[in-house]
């Protein structure tokens, strides 16, 4: 007995128009949801690849769409899997995720051709939430080939009779991008410009953002340093300071509680006694620069040490604490830009005495024991404060101590056990391991966060400061010589300072081949860093002159252009200009125009002189029927009358039949033209 075989369906036949068209509104729903794939939850992808595919093969396979009875359940749960996912069905994400399962759904219950347009109108809807998560250029670029996508489809849909190609729909949608194009950079330059949204964001429009925070943990800066992201990027007018300068000052960090370091409490409840005026002293010239940070969620504010004024923001104002850490009056959420002038020599609060130094000499009672002891015989060991300072800088650089970004992990007695047993961290274990011997030795110290070095890109000239460049140092106060940076991770790994982080650690090896990690980390001549180069300085440009195209920027860009053109010179080049544009045109038309459709035209030019104007709705039939009722001499009639019978005969040919008397037309219209006087 055989076995029967299922019939497998059969897509060999040419496809219907309205499968065609159905499956093009497919591929351009999958091309508008594509991106959002990389910010909603797995079960969403999964489910609304799954609703695509089960649309795709009921259009192939000719069956009709599920009925209500399975739609609403189906979507009621959806809606459900939203609100336990994100708690909320208000918001950026869970709106973003109910929208895109809304276009997934709604491809099952199209009946109308107007179902088909509302499909279309979501998905342009969906076009502008990409923008909520990344406004770099590939998403632009993305986001342009959807549009033309969707206008293509809406064409298709519109289409009657024949319908072309799809390339040459495809280059249809195209033009009519091409054609809103100047008009959408006309409105993008000069439509007034607002500080912030045209509508208020959702709180969690602001999540998910990467920087340094106003507390350190062990392995806190070390994971942030994996992260390749832009923390702010700086144009120095001259040349810039050398890498081992470039210390971008962020929070200062003074309390411990002997496994975390955050900031000391604001001044008003930090001691009775009078603050004094926090005193700096700057030699040499100073380096000016413009810093364009990157959205970070805090308030913080980077500037290389040491900054000699507060920068001027174009929203909110800046402010600066006694620790000389530089803050805006609200949470960065957008991007920002602000000039500064900075000097790599300086000294701060450079006296005899420092006021409120217990404040930078308190450690946690009873923790970290054997560091404390060390702190102590240091203390009795080197009078000098600066002698106490270079031995815990020499035990770090010849006592077996390595650099790592996978530190091991450390228990409640962090300072010990990796002065002790460990030896192994990154910058934060040794900023705060020196930090807390320097207080038990009685030098007052406090660990400083923020970003070291950066990578200078020789095409546009900016440096780019990475997450992956965070890094904690530390300063002690010395008398006469005030708070002085001192970098404990330089002992230990001088390339880290002198060339980056990428260079002071080993190349990784993913997946346990070297090759491929060199390859990651091209040299800075070679031509893959090249390429690399290219790309940050285009993606910098985008940043610099559309995303960061403020209202005061546009505001300068009108007083300028204000000045260049409303001068009687630009006055008279731009009349020029136009009356040239227009003889252009008017000469291109002629060159273009037919010669019998010329000679019509002076036709009827001739015979509204002799007061038998035409109608702008007449036709040369009705032309002729009027012309031959008119009051006229019978030789210009008659030559009126075959003139305008034999031009509607090659205006209305069919295009099949070969022209009328051919190429001897225009002849015997002159001929005719001539007789009507």
């Amino acid at each position: 007995m055989k076995a029967s075989r299922l019939p497998l369906p059969r897509f060999s036949s040419p496809l219907s128009r309205d499968k065609q068209d159905t499956l093009l509104l497919l591929a351009s729903t999958v091309l508008v949801l594509l991106p959002h794939t990389a910010h909603l939850p797995l079960w969403v992808t999964l489910l609304c690849g799954a609703t695509l595919a089960w649309r795709a093969l009921l259009t192939l396979l000719g069956r009709r769409m599920p009925a209500n009875l399975v739609l609403v359940p189906l979507a009621v749960v959806a809606m459900a899997g939203v609100l336990h996912t994100y708690h909320t069905l208000l918001g950026r994400d869970a709106g973003v995720a109910m929208l895109v399962l809304l276009v997934a759904f709604k491809m099952l219950e199209m009946h109308a051709r107007r179902d088909l347009f509302v499909v279309v109108f979501l998905c342009f809807f969906l076009v502008l939430t990409n923008f909520f998560y990344s406004q770099s250029i590939g998403t632009a670029l993305l986001m342009l080939a959807s549009i033309v996508a969707l206008l293509t489809t809406q064409l298709s849909f519109q289409l009657t009779g024949a319908v072309p190609p799809l390339r040459s729909r495809l280059l249809m949608g195209a033009k009519i991008l091409a054609l809103a194009a100047p008009l959408a950079a006309l409105g993008f330059v000069l439509f007034p410009r607002i500080d912030g949204p045209l509508w208020g964001l959702p709180d969690d429009a602001h999540g998910a953002r990467s920087g340094l925070s106003d507390t350190m943990a062990p392995g806190q800066v070390s994971t942030l340093a994996q992260s390749d992201a832009p923390a702010f990027r700086v144009k120095f007018d001259g040349p810039p300071p050398a890498q081992p300068q470039l210390y971008w000052r962020g929070p200062v960090l003074g309390a411990y509680d002997g496994r975390t370091w955050s900031r000391l409490m604001p001044r008003p409840y930090r001691g009775r006694k009078a603050p004094q005026a926090v005193s700096l002293s700057v030699r040499g010239e100073a380096r000016r620069y413009q810093i364009t940070m990157e959205p970070s969620n805090t308030r913080w504010l980077f500037a290389l040490e040491m900054p000699g004024a507060l920068p001027q923001l174009s929203s909110g104002t800046a402010g600066a604490s006694p620790e000389l850490e530089l803050q805006a009056s609200a949470p960065v959420r957008e991007r920002i830009r602000y000039d500064l002038a900075s000097y790599v020599d300086f000294s701060l609060q450079a006296g005899d005495t420092l006021d409120n130094a217990f404040e930078w000499l308190l450690l946690p009672y009873g923790r970290n024991l054997k560091a404390l002891a060390a702190g102590r015989r240091l203390r009795q060991d080197y009078p000098e404060p600066m002698r106490r300072v270079q031995a815990v800088l020499r035990q770090f650089a010849t006592g077996g101590y390595s650099y790592t970004l996978e530190p091991p992990l450390l228990g409640a007695e962090a300072v010990d056990e990796f002065l002790y047993d460990t030896r192994s961290g990154f910058c934060e274990h040794y900023a705060g391991a020196f930090v807390f011997l320097m207080r038990a030795a009685g030098i007052p110290a406090r660990v400083v966060t923020g970003y070291q070095g950066g990578e200078l890109n020789p095409i546009d000239g900016y440096f780019t400061v990475r997450q992956s460049d965070a890094h904690a140092w530390s300063e002690v106060w010395l008398p006469r010589q005030g708070w002085v940076r001192i970098d404990p991770t330089a002992a230990v790994s001088p390339d880290r300072v002198q060339r980056g982080l990428a260079r002071a650690l080993p190349a990784p090896a993913p997946f346990g081949f070297e090759g491929l990690g060199r390859l990651l980390q091209p040299d800075p001549d070679s031509l893959l860093a090249r390429v690399r180069y290219a790309i940050g300085a285009a993606n910098n440009g985008w940043n610099q002159w559309v995303l960061n195209y403020t209202p005061q920027r546009q505001h300068a860009l009108m007083e300028s252009l204000q000045d260049k053109l409303f001068s009687w010179r630009s006055a008279a080049l731009f009349a020029l200009a136009c009356a040239v544009l227009l003889l252009a045109r008017k000469l291109s038309r002629q060159g273009r125009e037919d010669p019998v459709d010329r000679l019509y035209s002076a036709l009827c030019q001739r015979l509204g002189q002799l007061g038998l104007p035409r109608a702008p709705d007449e036709g040369p039939t009705a032309y002729a029927a009027r012309v031959a009722g008119a009051a006229l001499a019978p030789e210009p009639k008659a030559a009126a009358a075959e003139f305008l019978r034999r031009y509607s005969a090659w205006r209305y040919a069919p295009p099949t039949q070969p022209q009328p008397h051919g190429a001897g037309l225009p002849t015997i219209l002159k001929e005719l033209l001539s007789r009507v006087r």
